[in-house]
């Protein structure tokens, strides 16, 4: 009996073996045929801030926290006359020159927060508001959700003045 033994642990050991050595020759082969897939970067996404009033507009684009700054500017950096601050053109350029900053910073879509003057002040957002959304959908980027944040009081603040309002 044990020469049968000797021969039956012989024949598997080596079936064991040629059954191995396919195994790893099929697993090479399906490695290679597999194409090598680029994986992409994560989206990036920011917070696009829009304060607009009917003097001038500011877009201050920040991470997803809001600590950090990525891009800022204004109408009036755009404009020579203090009269054109607030007007669709300069939001619009304002809006193109945060859109290049932030796209050399790797940025690929952001959320929009409108915010008018509120309080006292109008609770509508100026005349370049719409402008700058515009601008910055052109740009390139995904865009997640569009809020107002318009600072709106709960009757509390007054306006300058006094009781019996400003006398001229």
């Amino acid at each position: 009996m044990s020469e049968i033994e000797a021969q039956v642990e012989e024949v598997s050991v080596e079936e064991a073996k040629e059954s191995v050595e396919e195994i790893e020759t099929e697993a090479e082969v399906e490695i290679k045929a597999q194409p090598e897939v680029k994986k992409e970067a994560p989206d990036k996404w920011g917070i696009a801030h829009i304060y607009s009033s009917y003097n001038n507009t500011i877009i201050h684009m920040t991470d997803l926290t809001g600590a950090e700054t990525v891009a800022i500017s204004s109408g009036g950096i755009h404009v020579n006359a203090d009269r054109y601050e607030s007007s669709p053109f300069a939001a619009m350029k304002a809006a193109n020159a945060v859109v290049e900053s932030a796209r050399t910073k790797g940025f690929t879509g952001f959320h929009i927060r409108v915010r008018a003057v509120g309080g006292v002040g109008s609770r509508v957002p100026g005349p370049g508001a719409q402008a700058a959304i515009r601008a910055l959908a052109r740009g390139g980027f995904k865009i997640g959700r569009i809020d107002d944040v318009t600072p709106i009081p709960h009757d509390t603040t007054r306006k300058k003045g006094g009781k019996r309002g400003r006398r001229v």
